[in-house]
């Protein structure tokens, strides 16, 4: 029994160690393989080293290609940082202001136009703050300026009509480039409170050449041609009354006033007009001008 473990003992032995043989002479074969491949790295790192001094021209050329490899690696780096870098001169180019620093009438005015046209207070307190001070000074209603801005574009600065109508008042620029020339060109119609000011100064001298009217003012702004602007007119002078009840701090009207335009008939030719084109105007009695006669037998039409 004994002499049989022995022999299992001497079988197992003689299994494991060619496993061990071949496992030391694997990694005997890792260890030069690798000690070599170092030398030929150094060999060919000295060779080239050598190569390079001698040929002046190789080494210019792999040093520029490395150069320009390092170089556009660097650059999209740059770029990036720079789209994101702090830029503290930016809250100069913001319209807007603390409405905390308005009068208490102007701040009802841009807080209530903030809630109804679902905008910022901060950029509607400048507007309102500007509507103020140019409408004393142009000697029109504050609120009347606020008014057409809310109609014309909802106080989008950007905004454009298909006629070309540009910015928060809707100005024709093409038609009123002259005005923008003092702001510094036609792109101004794009900046909030020199479309408010070229704006205010239209509706101006829309209302002059309506010999002081609103309503024929309104008109002369929308540029109704083919309409009456009737809807307009009324659109902006409840608009209109609404901001001046905020800004006065009374109730809301509840009705408004409707513009109707008075229709012109054109006169009737008579003998009196045929006279005055050749001169001799005969006088005539003003019965007659608002009274037709009866036909006599001689002026009555013959019937068949």
């Amino acid at each position: 029994m004994t002499q049989t473990s022995q022999t299992d003992s001497g079988q197992k032995r003689h299994k494991v160690a060619p496993l061990k043989t071949i496992t030391q002479d694997a990694y005997r074969g890792f260890i030069d393989l690798t000690h070599n491949g170092l030398a030929l790295v150094g060999l060919g790192l000295v060779v080239g080293a050598l190569t390079l001094t001698t040929r002046g021209d190789w080494r210019e050329n792999i040093e520029q290609q490395a150069l320009t490899w390092l170089q556009e690696r660097h650059e999209p780096a740059i770029d990036s940082a720079a789209a994101f870098s702090p830029d503290p001169d930016a809250i100069d180019r913001v319209t807007a202001l603390h409405t905390s620093t308005l009068p208490k009438q102007q701040a009802n005015v841009a807080y209530w136009l903030s809630r109804k046209y679902r905008v910022a207070p901060e950029p509607l307190g400048v507007l309102v703050a500007e509507a103020f001070e140019v409408g004393e000074k142009a000697r029109i209603d504050p609120t009347l300026i606020l008014a057409v801005m809310a109609i014309e574009s909802r106080f989008n600065p950007f905004a454009q009509s298909p006629v070309g109508a540009q910015g928060l008042m809707q100005v024709l620029t093409r038609v009123h480039t002259d005005k923008y020339d003092d702001f510094g060109g036609q792109l101004a119609a794009f900046d909030p409170v020199t479309n408010l000011r070229v704006g205010a100064q239209v509706l101006r001298e829309c209302i002059q050449r309506a010999g002081g009217s609103v309503e024929g003012g309104l008109k002369l702004y929308v540029g109704a041609v083919t309409t009456d602007g009737s809807g307009y007119i009324n659109k902006v002078i409840a608009e209109h009354l609404r901001i001046q009840s905020v800004a006065l701090g009374k109730p809301m009207p509840r009705s408004f006033p409707v513009y109707r335009p008075i229709p012109v008939v054109a006169p009737a030719e008579t003998e009196a007009s045929t006279a005055a084109a050749s001169g001799i105007v005969p006088v005539l009695d003003a019965e007659a001008l608002v009274k037709p006669q009866a036909p006599t037998a001689d002026t009555a039409p013959l019937r068949s």
